[in-house]
């Protein structure tokens, strides 16, 4: 593995002198010095000083001091952002609508700022698309998000058309592509389908953040840091949108498979060691300061947490804009932040950037405003920069300054708490808490007007002066990357680094010690010899996507059971089979995450529903008589309280406890093996005793667990957060609390609480329960 991260290292390092007619670029070599990658199509000249090789990247015949990479960073970006006019900063200051490989019309609602389709004009599937020339060259943007990638070659042929596009505009500055996570989701499900959609491109495949946490081994989990940064250079992906360390107290929240669980030791513990694999270069790849051509930029997120989602409803919409904290539990959620992303072991020192969420971090202002985090003085200007002295990159969440929609449950833009300004005073607000950075936005029109806002209210200087500081933070993960010197990925040899044989056995690892074993009666498991299994059909309902789409139901077997064949005989018939197994999905409801029903407030309800995390109807008795937060004041300002108490709910996929109950009645005495895919809290007494053994999985495939059933694998995983006895725990825990349920008793005697995990011996007692399991 070593040696495989050094050989990679030095392929990206070196390039090789390539040049070919859909690749107009060339490698320079450099004595004593970088190697040198240009497009001499661009304009762009070699300059040479004393021997050495620099870009003339401005074309004024001469060797400016960002030109120069014998200087610092700091001096490098200093002396650019000076040299770069407003508009030019403006651009630098937007983050792209999501952007598909080859470029097409894109369905998604973040899309572009002003909700334009990306048009198609392309050629090649690695051309640009007139609408990305255009925001490239136009607006000055130089920060892409990446969303569908055919192929990692078609991946690096589209990096490098773009970075010889802009290297010929302006100042030359490079591109600084991003990608939200795209390691993890093998299992379908509503968070993967909506943050990963399209994701393309072979790669390594490694279990999702909970799934991550499972291990409790921050080790493995620096180990993908160190392997996903290699895929992303060759990808010619520079900034990764993550690690999510938002801690899962509230059990609830469907953003919760993709943090590191409720624990704010083992969060903390994880989230350093994900940024340090992911920014730290070693050896001949380092530049200085551990930056260099293996980093790739950790924009840790979401600032100061998007976990106390009150009810559980998730901040994407109106219905989920506060985060509460019942119990006066704010500091615990900065933990991951301030101990971990802040105080990096290694020398990167910090992750490069940071992303605050869109709630409203509700009565936790001391200045009594109630704002979306992103446009709060108080949650960036005074804690993150001033208490924290955080002075990397703060962008923000997706699309914060656009217009929300028409009813609460409208997926729109999410201007929480600034909802009746216009949109270039919400990007004047946020400038003024600090932000630099405007995710989702493809347009540097609103930057520029919130730039004439402020020269008119503080004059031209202080706020020439607020810019480049914002430009100078952007252009500092530009320069530690090495991409003013060469932004250039040699496609063949892009195709042999991601998804390589040794980085995916790396990945199916971590996917095995991902598996928790919360049940094994009679010690049935492992199930060992050429034994005949049953694997029901299971039935997936029809559920809406984010965008109001619904899908179409199905009815068929959850597996592939030609891999299934490789381990047992397989048969449609329960009385031929010595087992069963049945895999499942944790209760949901639309992938929304639910909490909002439009029918209910057309019926003269406040449209706020229960969400739930059992199978069978659920009436919320227990739940509070009036909400912390209060309502939409633009939208639907009459409701004033969000409280769902005695309304029922039914989980969308309740016919997947009816596919257990019966498989069981068929079984009769023989074993039935229940598999459940979990990706947030799980009540787990409807099937529990009726069932001999239970495994819980993260996002990864069948053949891992197979693997366990089997024997050929030992299981490992923990418990990343509790597993509550009821909906009324649920509904009596306090938001921002971890670890405040009454956890599942089963009929073992086992309690599933967090760190809790079985092997083939019984309960697992190692160095990681005594690190990270909770005192009673």
């Amino acid at each position: 593995m070593k040696n495989l991260l050094l050989l990679v290292g030095f392929i990206l390092l070196s390039g090789g002198a390539y040049t070919q007619v859909s690749q107009r670029y060339e490698i320079i070599k450099n004595n004593y010095g970088p190697k040198l990658g240009y497009s001499p199509e661009s304009g762009v000249k070699i300059l040479t000083v004393n021997g050495l090789k620099f870009k003339d990247l401005n074309k004024n015949g001469k060797l400016d001091r960002y030109e120069d990479w014998r200087l610092s960073v700091e001096e490098r970006a200093k002396d650019l952002s000076k040299k770069m006019s407003v508009e030019q900063i403006a651009g630098l200051m937007l983050y792209s609508g999501h952007q598909a490989i080859p470029a097409k019309e894109v369905g998604f609602a973040h899309g572009t700022y002003n909700g334009k389709p990306f048009s198609q004009s392309c050629a090649n599937p690695w051309d640009l698309s007139d609408a990305q020339k255009k925001f490239l060259k136009d607006d000055n943007l130089r920060h892409v998000l990446l969303v569908g990638v055919q192929s990692p070659e078609v991946a690096a042929r589209w990096s490098n058309e773009m970075q010889a596009y802009v290297e010929g505009i302006g100042l030359g500055i490079p591109a600084n592509n991003s990608s939200d996570p795209r390691h993890s989701g093998q299992i379908a499900g509503a968070v993967a389908a909506e943050f990963n959609a399209g994701a393309g491109g072979d790669i390594s495949v490694w279990p999702d953040g909970l799934g991550m946490a499972a291990t409790f081994e921050p080790e493995l989990v620096k180990k993908f840091g160190q392997i996903a940064a290699l895929e992303y250079r060759a990808l010619g992906i520079c900034t990764a949108l993550s690690p999510q360390v938002d801690l899962a107290t509230e059990p609830r929240w469907y953003r919760s498979s993709m943090t590191f669980g409720e624990s704010p030791a083992l969060a903390t513990a994880m989230t350093r060691a994900y940024i340090d694999g992911f920014q730290t270069s070693t050896g001949d790849a380092e530049i200085a300061n551990g930056w260099g051509y293996q980093s790739v930029n950790a924009m840790v997120k979401h600032w100061p947490s998007g976990g106390p989602e009150e009810g559980g409803r998730d901040g994407h919409w109106a219905f989920g804009k506060f985060a509460v904290y019942p119990g006066n539990n704010f500091e615990t959620h900065l933990k991951p932040f301030t101990d971990g992303a802040f105080n990096l072991d290694g020398r990167t020192a910090r992750a490069s950037a940071v992303m605050p969420y869109y709630t409203i971090s509700y009565n936790q202002a001391k200045d009594g405003t109630n704002l979306a985090n992103g446009f709060s003085t108080y949650i960036i200007t005074y804690l993150l920069r001033g208490k924290y002295d955080y002075d990397g990159v703060v962008c923000t969440d997706w699309l914060i300054t656009a217009n929300e929609g028409k009813t609460p449950g409208d997926f729109d833009g999410k201007p929480w708490g600034v909802e009746a300004k216009s949109i270039a005073e919400r990007h004047y607000i946020a400038i003024m808490a600090g932000i630099d950075q405007f995710g989702g936005n493809n347009e540097m029109g609103p930057v520029i007007e919130a730039y004439n806002m402020g020269v008119k209210e503080h004059g031209k200087k202080f706020m020439r002066n607020k810019f480049e500081r914002s430009a100078v933070r952007l252009l500092r993960n530009i320069f530690r990357l090495g991409l003013f010197e060469n932004p250039y990925v040699d496609p063949q040899e892009s195709a042999k680094i991601v998804g390589n044989p040794d980085f995916m056995q790396e990945g199916y690892n971590a996917q095995l010690k991902s598996i928790v074993m919360l049940k094994n009666k009679e010690d049935v498991l492992p199930v060992e010899g050429r034994k005949t299994v049953y694997i029901p059909e299971v039935y997936t309902p029809s559920v809406k996507d984010w965008w109001g789409n619904w899908s179409k139901p199905s009815l068929k077997v959850p597996a592939d059971l030609e891999l299934v064949k490789k381990y047992y005989n397989v048969t449609n018939d329960p009385s031929k089979a010595d087992f069963a197994i049945v895999f499942i999905s944790g209760p949901y409801t639309n992938k929304d995450g639910g909490g909002y029903d439009k029918h209910d407030r057309e019926a003269g309800g406040n449209g706020y529903i229960p969400i739930s995390l059992q199978y069978r109807t659920y009436t919320a008795e227990d739940a509070r008589e009036h909400s912390i937060a209060a309502g939409d004041p633009v939208v639907d300002p009459t409701v004033t309280n969000r409280s769902y108490k005695g309304k029922t709910v039914t989980a969308s996929n309740t016919m997947d406890l009816n596919t257990v109950l019966t498989t069981k009645e068929m079984m009769g005495d023989k074993p039935v093996i229940v598999v459940v895919n979990v990706s947030r809290g799980i009540v787990l007494n409807e099937l529990e005793g009726k069932v001999d053994a239970i495994l819980a999985r993260f996002s990864v495939g069948e053949q891992p667990v197979l693997d366990i059933i089997s024997g050929k694998h030992e299981p490992s995983g923990l418990l990343p957060m509790q597993i509550p006895a009821n909906m009324s725990t649920v509904e009596k825990q306090q938001e921002d609390v971890p670890f405040d349920m009454e956890c599942h008793r089963d009929t073992e005697g086992n309690v599933y609480d967090f760190a809790f995990g079985l092997n083939w011996k019984g309960v697992i007692n190692d160095h990681r329960t005594a690190t990270y399991r909770v005192n009673e």
